[in-house]
């Protein structure tokens, strides 16, 4: 067995080790701090309100796509409030441009691929 002999030597060093201490909380960012969500989170509202405003099914749909990245890399202490209008006001901006003109999506670089 490994470890157990009175060969084995131990490659820890003790005056090596040092106990984990959060860094305190500041205002700023944090250099480690991941800003995904917010930065997701920004970009679905400004989405939804593109495709509220100029009825374009790709923003919303983009909107939508913004606010389940923001969620998923949220953190339990995030806002959920913030997190939880993004979402309805993506779901809002679909369900609005579809319901204003129902027909399929047809996204502006499909002209490109024709």
């Amino acid at each position: 067995m490994h470890g157990t002999g009175s060969g084995s030597s131990d490659p820890r060093r003790p005056d090596k080790e040092h106990r984990y201490k959060p860094p305190p909380p500041t205002a700023q960012a944090a250099p480690g701090e991941d800003l995904t969500p917010d930065y997701m989170n920004i970009l679905g509202m400004i989405f939804s309100m593109c495709g509220l405003m100029m009825r374009l099914k790709w923003c919303a749909w983009v909107a939508l796509y913004c606010s389940f990245i923001s969620f998923a890399n949220s953190r339990a202490n995030d806002d959920t409030k913030q997190i939880l209008s993004s979402f309805m006001l993506s779901i809002s901006a679909v369900v609005m441009s579809y319901l204003q003109n129902p027909q399929p999506m047809n996204p502006p670089w499909s002209a490109i691929f024709v």
